[in-house]
């Protein structure tokens, strides 16, 4: 990974923190790079995995991939990756990419 890359990479990171921080989940921070064992890019939400990406190129399959890794490696039961949206900074804008079991797990929660 490039420099460049890495620098997008935290700078994106570092907004969706923020971005949880106004929305009342205080307890989010940018979680340490592991390798393999791998657990997202956010943490502080119990039970959910969140991995950002800054990139030019949209990958859904190598993303959704990374994403069920990370979601076994936390024990978590929910995920979603937050792609950046080109052209804004706006969190709120953004992409929450999450695999259809996920989304139906959350509506379910929903339910109850």
């Amino acid at each position: 990974m490039s420099n460049a890359s890495k620098q997008r990479g935290t700078a994106a990171e570092t907004a969706v923190v923020n971005y949880l921080h106004a929305n009342g989940f205080p307890h989010v921070e940018r979680r340490a790079l592991a390798g393999v064992n791998d657990r997202g890019d956010i943490s502080g939400i119990p039970g959910v995995v969140l991995e950002v990406k800054n990139c030019k190129r949209i990958e859904l399959a190598g993303w959704a991939d990374e994403l069920d890794v990370e979601m076994r490696n936390a024990g978590a039961y929910l995920g979603a990756v937050i792609a950046k949206r080109k052209g804004t900074t706006d969190v709120g804008r953004w992409y929450a990419i999450l695999p259809v079991s996920v989304l139906v797990d959350l509506l379910r929660e929903g339910e109850e």
